[in-house]
């Protein structure tokens, strides 16, 4: 039930993303591209395991089974920081462009008038 539900979720993220990755606005494409890297890292670690013991508990002993890999999550964090940041440079772009053009209407900068 838990991978049906994710599966909806993620589905949903990636579609949100992209909708708004389609829109006119510059802010609204930033935003969709942020979604949809989320979702990406949420996809990654769904596929890395969700149903694992912790790796130092789950080695050894009368403890040991499915261990949940610890290198997808080290990866996704990883990647957080470095969407965080893309994002952050994104906007501030965004924001400098609105100053030069006055606009942040994708067709109005691309030079089409309708």
């Amino acid at each position: 039930m838990t991978e049906f539900v994710l599966a909806v979720v993620l589905g949903a993220l990636f579609a949100l993303g992209t909708f708004l990755t389609l829109r006119r606005d510059l802010v609204r494409v930033v935003w969709g591209v942020s979604i949809m890297s989320q979702a990406a890292n949420v996809y990654l670690i769904t596929m890395g395991g969700l149903d694992g013991s912790v790796p130092i508990v789950g080695h050894g002993g009368h403890g040991a089974g499915h261990v949940t890999d610890p290198l997808v999550q080290a990866l996704v964090l990883t990647a957080i920081v470095i969407g965080f940041g893309t994002t952050a440079l994104a906007l501030v772009l965004t924001y400098r462009t609105y100053e030069e053009n006055g606009s942040i209407d994708v067709s109005s900068l691309r030079g089409d008038r309708s």
